[in-house]
């Protein structure tokens, strides 16, 4: 499986919320920037405006007191008055004019003399006699970096920080539901979820655990009650063998006792279902197990041709005996009674994983049943089916191999035959 880590959750909502903030600040960044180019030329325009009323009550009431060394008047003829035509400035010293004109009495004469320093403006107003020439504000355009950026990249880096971790605070308890979920889907038992994060995800998690309280009571309550039918189905069937082996018709009494021998077997499958308990057994290697499975299968049917061994998983796959003995139980009998010879038996490992494979040259399943195969009381097409058939083999072993911390997958072998590969976790 490839590694996407924007696919999951939290991957999504970090890139969601991260590009927001991104596009928010960087927004706000050059919104600021234009702001204050236009607050300044504001500020300037006012700052002029200020100047000229100002030389013009010191010219009104103090004519004969100094002016400032900056700060002159010069005859409208004079020489060395700045040209009418359109100077070449930048855009904001443009901006600059044009609001300062807007400011000043209507027919105000403005000219710009930037071979100064600093550069000075002259104004002359409706009706006067004189230029009132002053120092031009300092105006400075927008520069490629400056301390407001780097507050932003600061700031917008903490935000983005604080919201993934808020998105992880938010998807946490649903990866947790996430993989209760999947554990029980594969029929592992699922502590009830703890209730956190928003409302929706609460009323979800207290969803799940009350379905699967109903779900394990039901369970609950049909293993007992198989357990209990199983139980009390021993005891006539043992009478009733009985009363077989003591019939005098050998055909009759043979008849009769292959079917008890079906029935005590279903009953011996209900009750192997039923007990749905954790096996505590001491875990045993794989191998040995195997090769002793093969000798008494070879024991109970000598007619048979012997069990192919391939063992090459070695002394560390171990699992535990009394699951791993119904595991292997099962299949050869399924193998037997629905399959054909040979039967193989293969043990090897791959990675991180340990392998069990448990195969027949038989018919197989048709592909239509091969889902259904590991259902409880589900019977496959009649060319699988027999004596003592209670649809609980396959079921029993999926169950087991749960339950071990594997997984089992069921299908059919390309050169004909039934395939039951248990794949388990290498531990650590």
């Amino acid at each position: 499986m490839n590694f996407r880590p924007f696919d999951s959750l939290f991957g999504r909502l970090s890139v969601f919320t991260v590009g927001v903030l991104l596009l928010s600040h960087f927004a706000w960044f050059t919104a600021m920037r234009f702001e204050r180019s236009e607050m300044q030329t504001r500020y300037a325009v006012e700052e002029t405006t200020f100047l000229v009323d100002a030389v013009k009550q010191h010219q009104a009431r103090s004519p004969n007191v100094p002016l400032p060394s900056r700060v002159r008047l010069v005859d409208q003829g004079a020489a060395s008055v700045p040209p009418a035509d359109p100077f070449t400035t930048s855009s904001p010293l443009s901006r600059y004019i044009d609001d300062l004109r807007e400011s000043m009495p209507q027919g105000t004469l403005l000219r710009v003399d930037e071979n100064g320093h600093p550069p000075r403006l002259w104004v002359l107003m409706p009706g006067d006699q004189q230029w009132i020439v002053v120092p031009l504000q300092p105006l400075r355009g927008p520069r490629t970096f400056d301390r407001m950026l780097f507050w932003l990249i600061f700031i917008t880096v903490g935000a983005a920080m604080s919201a993934m971790f808020a998105a992880w605070q938010v998807q946490r308890p649903l990866r947790t539901l996430a993989g209760a979920v999947g554990r029980f889907g594969r029929g592992q038992h699922v502590a009830p979820v703890a209730e956190s994060g928003p409302r929706e995800l609460r009323q979800l998690t207290r969803g799940f655990n009350q379905m699967v309280n109903d779900i394990s009571q039901t369970q609950s309550d049909r293993n007992v009650m198989l357990a209990g039918v199983a139980h009390d189905l021993r005891t006539p069937l043992a009478r009733l063998r009985l009363r077989a082996e003591m019939m005098d018709d050998a055909r009759s009494r043979d008849g009769v006792v292959r079917d008890v021998d079906s029935l005590t077997h279903i009953v011996d499958q209900f009750l192997m279902f039923a007990n749905d308990t954790l096996d505590t057994s001491m875990p045993t290697p794989v191998d040995g197990l195997c090769e002793r499975a093969a000798r008494n299968f070879h024991a109970v049917y000598p007619a048979e041709p012997a069990i192919g061994l391939e063992l090459a998983a070695g002394e560390a796959f171990v699992l535990p005996e009394a699951s791993l003995d119904r595991i292997l139980t099962n299949l050869l009998e399924n193998a037997h009674a629905y399959g054909e010879a040979p039967i193989s038996v293969a043990t090897w490992r791959d990675g991180d994983t340990w392998h069990l494979r448990v195969c027949d040259s038989g018919h197989g399943i048709s592909p239509a049943n091969l889902a259904a195969a590991t259902r409880p009381f589900v019977r496959l097409d009649p060319a699988r089916g027999g004596n003592g058939h209670s649809g609980l083999g396959l079921a029993i072993v999926d169950r087991l191999t749960r339950h071990a911390g594997g997984q089992c997958e069921i299908d059919n072998r390309p050169e004909g035959g039934l395939r039951v590969t248990m794949r388990f976790p290498v531990k650590v």
